[in-house]
């Protein structure tokens, strides 16, 4: 990728293509990606770094939506399902199969009011029990046989769940067992479609940290928020893309109105190594007491992702969890493991974002779309270009909306759609083999050709796919190791800086790598880390002062890293 003061330069020059698309999350990237595959430039703008947004606060699953069947959105199931699949085949360096446990508290609890709901009767939500979700998890194998991938679902009693899961509650009558997908890095998959589309079409660039502002007569503000420095470009056509922020962005376009009613939604990763290795790589995703959706997803032999919470906000900064949240999502995790305690001692990182739903009444938030639709407006007097507008949208199904966006800017272009993205390898994807043995032998000759260790080796592979050519190339030119912190290196971190636009401390540590998520850093850590981006980015000593204490702070206030204790390396 080129330096980002290299791009600045572009823009500076007006050498810009006559496509803005306003949002750098997973559903402005899918475009910009789709676009340049059909060799049609765009310039991409991102008020924060890339995915820093509602796409960098995820659930971390690449699903269907078992759940939207309930609410009638057989359509969006479908769709979601056939992504999924796709997204194991073309990402299947950061996107793995994941089983999935739904524990069930009777038989037939709920099958009317959950036909009701289906078929729209109703939209009053209610417990489940395990013929409904047998019904449901049919519907799902079916929906699912599009470029499939993984088994279909399987029904347990609740003697034999409690046999192969112990932890599991006395009350628990069956489980519904089924696959969906997780993702592992979703800020490193939004960085890669970055980089292939930039590769596939010189005419694309994408811009961190340049903030879309006002239009007047056709002339839009962009500001580089890193040296407040003001730009103007004159596209042809907008493509709002901005997420939860699409409401201030249409703003400054001189448009009324709201389109997002957006909900804030929390995540913890916890340090129950016990538990984890209980639950032996098996997700539990139960219904809780008000009948919301939490899960509760083994990361590695230490850590459990949990959540979610739902609540109403208007505000699409406001990515401040609240103690209540916290409390709610240990006081829902205690029915389903009722011999387990949940404690703030061990949260290692938290994270909470707000989904770009689209503005609807509803009894609860969860009855909400996440279905996704595109607006669109002509020009009008003092704004003369066209302006596509994204609405909702969920991480699994951005491809297709991606789609969407642009065979209509195709048909307006009058050009035909050269390219399918549903083919297409994304990053490290590429030359990576999918299956266990020929991955292995990879591994194997990566390691031989570079010099590094086989178990670096096989780390990098699952960090970066064919990626970790780059980094273990850097590696071993490089083997300076960090004081206490084997899981990266200054190579590693260094490389990042060179090649993947990385403008601030905080970009380092929450998007290009999972080690603030990991529950890797301190103090100390993060000093070294500083000093390899001061290095590789010509930081001064202010700069570099100034990056780490705001990278502190946000790591203690927002995400709660205890820098001051001591972490596994």
């Amino acid at each position: 990728m080129q330096a980002r003061g290299e791009l600045i330069e572009r823009l500076r020059a007006g050498r810009v293509p006559d496509i803005l698309i306003v949002g750098g999350g997973i559903n402005g990237v899918g475009v910009f990606r789709d676009l340049a595959a059909q060799g049609v430039g765009a310039l991409l703008v991102e008020a924060g770094d890339f995915s820093s947004g509602t796409s960098a606060a995820p659930s971390r699953l690449i699903h269907g939506g078992l759940r939207y069947l309930e609410t009638g959105e057989a359509r969006l199931v479908r769709e979601s399902l056939v992504e999924r699949n796709l997204l194991l085949k073309n990402a299947h360096h950061v996107v793995h199969p994941q089983p999935i446990w739904v524990p069930l508290k009777n038989r037939f609890g709920g099958a009317l009011t959950a036909l009701a709901r289906f078929l729209r009767l109703t939209t009053r939500p209610g417990p489940k029990g395990l013929v409904p979700v047998w019904i449901g998890l049919k519907l799902y194998d079916v929906f699912g046989r599009a470029h499939q991938t993984m088994p279909n679902h399987r029904m347990l009693s609740g003697d034999a769940a409690r046999r192969e899961m112990p932890v599991l509650g006395p009350d628990v009558f069956g489980v519904g067992e089924y696959y969906d997908a997780r993702i592992t890095h979703p800020e490193r998959l939004v960085l890669e479609l970055v980089a292939d589309a930039e590769a596939d079409c010189a005419d694309s660039f994408a811009l961190p940290y340049v903030a879309a502002g006002a239009q007047h007569d056709g002339a839009i503000d962009l500001t580089d928020r890193v040296t407040g420095k003001v730009f103007q470009v004159r596209p042809k056509l907008v493509i709002n893309a901005a997420g939860a922020w699409v409401d201030r962005v249409q703003g400054g376009f001189g448009f009324g109105g709201r389109l997002i009613g957006g909900t804030r939604g929390t995540h913890l990763v916890i340090d129950k190594p016990d538990l984890t290795r209980a639950m032996a790589g098996r997700m539990l995703y139960f219904e809780t007491a008000d009948h919301r959706a939490c899960l509760a997803l083994p990361l590695d032999e230490r850590h459990l992702y949990v959540g979610t919470t739902d609540v109403r906000t208007d505000d699409p900064d406001d990515r401040n969890f609240t103690e209540a949240e916290i409390d709610y999502i240990f006081d829902v995790l205690r029915p389903v493991l009722p011999g387990q305690s949940f404690d703030r001692s061990e949260i290692v990182f938290a994270m909470a974002g707000v989904r770009p739903l689209p503005l609807q009444k509803a009894d609860v938030p969860g009855q909400i779309s996440r279905d996704h639709r595109l607006d669109r407006h002509g020009p009008a007097p003092g704004r003369p270009f066209e302006t596509l507008v994204l609405v909702g949208g969920k991480w699994t199904t951005y491809r297709a909306f991606g789609e969407q966006v642009v065979d209509w800017v195709l048909a307006w272009r009058g050009r035909p759609r050269t390219c399918r993205t549903d083919t297409l390898a994304i990053g490290g994807a590429r030359e990576l083999p999918r299956e266990a043995a020929e991955k292995a032998r990879w591994v194997q000759a990566l390691a031989q050709d570079t010099g590094i260790d086989a178990v670096r080796a096989r780390i990098l592979c699952d960090r970066y796919g064919s990626g970790a050519r780059r980094i273990a190339a850097a590696e071993a030119a490089d083997s300076r190791q960090f004081s206490d912190l084997a899981a990266y290196t200054p190579a590693e971190i260094g490389a990042i800086c060179a090649a993947e636009r990385v403008t601030h401390l905080q970009d380092i540590v929450l998007r290009r790598t999972l080690m603030g998520f990991e529950g890797l850093l301190t103090d100390t850590r993060l000093d070294e880390i500083a000093q390899v981006a001061s290095r590789a980015l010509g930081w001064s000593d202010d700069r570099t002062q100034a990056e780490r204490a705001e990278t502190r702070r946000l790591l203690q206030e927002r995400h709660l890293v205890n820098l001051g204790r001591t972490q596994p390396g």
